[in-house]
């Protein structure tokens, strides 16, 4: 499988990356361990996971959960250095630690728990959940109103600078190799880019965000500070959900789906969905393709991508997801799917 560079870390990390949030609700422990097995044997050497899974549902009582499945794995095969770790420190508002933000004193805390649940001595990349300030990522796009997050930029900056030093201390102690963000903006990187060459503290390597043929919004001012500042792009969420399979078209909710645990899709769900969803799969048609293959092909392939992060909640999904990586995307079916795009911009 194709690797590529994080950042400039010189890191090298596999263009598909294993994504674990359902390991500890839809999925058991044991199918997790023969999916992690299952991503090595396919050549995937990068994994995503964070403090606060697993989701569907996110419960205080399962906070941890994901990480303890994957450190038991590292502690029963010896394998922990054949892969590349990514976890992530929960945002205000989280039901991991009460809810408290990310700041100075919560990371080297964080850290530790981490490090504890994931049975190892390093993560070689830490990212923050979503910002201290607000997102314009989970569907509040339509809503988020920066002049009403709280922070002034000038206790946004500080805040920067002060988490960084916190940070610094993480790698000079050798817990952490490398710094990205989540859920963050164009804005928000270039200040953290920015702080760190005026006062130190790892360099950001990689913004981790919802990007799928369905949600665009990294193409237009992410894509260009990404592509000239050396930061990795992380998609998560390639296959939109689940949309882009085609499994919900025509009213269907298989059992055990995310749909079947959550109806309305974290606010994804509705008619224009529907509708693009049947515009991307008679693209797939046209073009003899499976549409998952060509969803997660389409988004590794972009040209500020990294690698691309999609989970399975079964065995079976993973082998599927795999048959991407042997994937082409032509300039004929680059143009029939931005075609689609501007039919259909930002379902959701």
């Amino acid at each position: 499988m194709k690797r590529n560079t994080l950042g400039k870390t010189g890191i090298a990390v596999s263009e598909f990356c294993l994504g674990t949030m359902t390991f500890g609700t839809q999925t058991s422990e044991a199918e997790s361990h023969a999916q992690i097995e299952r991503a090595l044997d396919g050549g995937i050497n990068f994994m995503d996971t964070a403090e606060m899974y697993p989701v569907n549902p996110v419960r205080k009582e399962t906070i941890g959960r994901t990480e303890e499945i994957i450190g038991n794995w590292f502690a029963a095969s010896g394998k922990r250095a054949d892969w590349i770790l990514a976890t992530k420190h929960s945002g205000a508002g989280s039901q991991a630690r009460d809810g408290a933000p990310i700041s100075a004193t919560s990371i080297p805390e964080t850290i530790e728990g981490s490090l504890k649940r994931l049975q190892t001595d390093y993560i070689d990349l830490y990212q923050f959940h979503w910002p201290n300030r607000g997102s314009f990522m989970f569907r509040q796009n339509w809503s988020y109103d920066p002049r009403k997050s709280g922070m002034s930029r000038e206790q946004v900056i500080q805040d920067i600078e002060d988490c960084l030093g916190a940070l610094q201390k993480e790698v000079e102690r050798g817990t952490i190799r490398a710094f990205g963000l989540s859920n963050d903006s164009a804005w928000g990187t270039a200040q953290w880019l920015a702080a760190a060459a005026r006062v130190g503290g790892p360099r950001v390597a990689s913004i981790q965000n919802e990007y799928s043929l369905m949600c665009r919004l990294a193409d237009t001012d992410l894509a260009e500070l990404m592509t000239y500042e050396e930061v990795g792009f992380l998609p998560f969420s390639p296959l939109a959900a689940g949309f882009l399979s085609g499994k919900y078209q025509g009213g269907a909710v298989p059992d055990g789906s995310r749909m079947s645990l959550n109806a309305e899709m974290g606010g994804r769900k509705s008619e224009r969905v529907f509708d693009a969803v049947d515009a991307y799969l008679q693209v797939a048609r046209d073009f003899g393709m499976d549409p998952v293959h060509m969803a997660f092909a389409w988004s590794a392939r972009r040209p500020f991508v990294t690698s691309s992060i999609f989970g399975a909640t079964t065995l079976a999904q993973l082998d599927h997801a795999l048959g991407a990586a042997d994937v082409e995307i032509s300039p004929e079916l680059w143009a029939a799917l931005d075609k689609v795009h501007k039919a259909h911009p930002m379902p959701f």
